[in-house]
């Protein structure tokens, strides 16, 4: 049986192309078609987005991204062997698939737009590049970014630490750098079973909004160096894990108007915004 769009089934694709998941890659393929249309449909309305996919594999999302109404889907892919399955969507689908072979950490997607033009990012992120890559799109230069919203799937145990509070014991940098820019929430999750092979893992699709400001107004790096350096030692006072700064700790904890006794885990994104402003003053910017 064949979808909509005169394709063949997902699983016949990776039969015919003898297409396994290489564990090096990260690489869980989704071959629900019901399941990556709902994924498709969570990204907002497709009908006017040039999306940006990392990861698609065999294309079953690429494929559920052009049902949906997406007029071009970029899609970025590492592994040559999956080229064949998603060059037979590109034909289904004239001009609207553009194949991008490369290591998606290392592309700048500016360059893949044109103009003006902002994506949306969706992706059944590789597992084992799902938090550079996100870390990556996060400190983009200059804000606002050139993606208007990231819907992206991760591990359960990841998505719950980017949308952790203070207080919270999976609050750490991850949680800081995600919602200093934007506001991610988790839509759903997606059982192992929807996977092949399956992962020993329940998944979460997680949405970015883009703030268009940020929660409080800090550099990118100084605000990495504070968040790494109070998380590294999330159990000590900041008088103690603010040590490894390298600067006077108690003006840089002053300035930022934060108690000396407060543990990572407490102080809030606008909290860090401000350790990470006076930490700039402090080292001169470096």
């Amino acid at each position: 049986m064949t979808g909509g769009d005169g394709l063949p089934p997902l699983r016949d694709v990776i039969a015919a192309l003898g297409l396994s998941a290489r564990k090096s890659l990260g690489q869980n393929f989704l071959l629900d078609l019901n399941l990556t249309r709902r994924i498709a449909r969570t990204a907002g309305p497709l009908g006017n987005r040039t999306v940006i996919e990392v990861g698609p594999g065999p294309g079953g999302l690429t494929r559920a991204l052009l049902a949906e109404g997406a007029p071009h889907v970029i899609a970025i892919e590492r592994d040559s062997r999956c080229r064949p399955g998603l060059e037979q969507i590109a034909a289904a689908y004239p001009g609207q698939l553009t194949i991008v072979d490369a290591d998606a950490l290392e592309v700048d997607e500016r360059l893949l737009l044109p103009g003006t033009i902002r994506a949306i990012v969706v992706a059944n992120l590789p597992y084992n590049v799902a938090t550079p890559l996100l870390v990556k799109w996060l400190t983009a230069e200059p804000w606002p970014p050139w993606y208007e919203s990231l819907t992206l799937m991760f591990q359960r145990e990841v998505a719950e630490r980017i949308v952790a509070g203070p207080g919270s014991k999976t609050y750490g940098r991850l949680s800081v750098i995600s919602q200093w820019r934007t506001a991610p929430k988790i839509l759903f999750d997606v059982h192992p079973s929807a996977f092949t092979p399956a992962p020993k893992v329940t998944s979460s699709v997680v949405h970015f909004a883009v703030l268009p400001h940020p929660r409080g107004e800090a550099e990118v790096k100084s605000l990495e160096r504070v968040t790494a350096a109070a998380f590294g030692q999330r159990r000590k006072m900041l008088r103690s894990s603010l040590k490894s700064l390298n600067i006077d700790v108690d003006a840089l904890i002053a300035q930022a108007g934060l108690a000396a006794t407060a543990r990572a885990e407490e102080v809030d994104v606008e909290g860090f915004a401000k350790l990470a402003r006076a930490y700039a003053r402090l080292s001169g910017g470096s």
